[in-house]
């Protein structure tokens, strides 16, 4: 009499296929997850660029009682940057608006512009932001 032993030699062929269908859906999915969180984060430094702008352009509202002449390099303002620092290619203040203008990398267009609109209330500077980084939803 003989005995067959029966063993088993690893997966089939289909349990692969769902196996890597599977791999293959979650990757789809994370990927531009992922991609975005990374522009998001990399944006994150032109949103701080604002933060001294901001500082200078508050000064300058209490000192002068409006926004108007609320320019970079003015007033306690800091001058605008003209050239290309870490991911800010430039910034300008015209009349209490900032405007930054983000290097093009990193998936982050030149366009992606971000930009900052104070508004007076009850004497207090209220800031609305909007521009390119904003629509494309890497700034609030």
């Amino acid at each position: 009499m003989t005995r067959f032993k029966s063993s088993n030699q690893g997966f089939t062929l289909i349990e692969l296929m769902i196996t890597i269908g599977i791999i293959g859906i979650l990757a789809a999915v994370a990927i531009p997850s992922y991609q975005n969180y990374t522009r998001r984060a990399h944006f994150s430094e032109v949103v701080l660029a604002t933060s001294p702008y901001k500082i200078g352009v508050n000064e300058c509202y209490q000192n002068l009682g409006t926004l108007t002449g609320c320019n970079a390099g003015t007033n306690n303002i800091p001058a605008a940057i003209t050239s290309a620092t870490g991911a800010v290619a430039s910034t300008a203040v015209t009349n209490g608006v900032i405007t930054v203008t983000p290097v093009a990398q990193n998936g982050i267009l030149a366009t992606d512009t971000y930009i900052l609109t104070p508004t007076v209330t009850n004497n207090t500077l209220i800031w609305a932001s909007s521009g390119g980084g904003v629509t494309a939803g890497y700034a609030q």
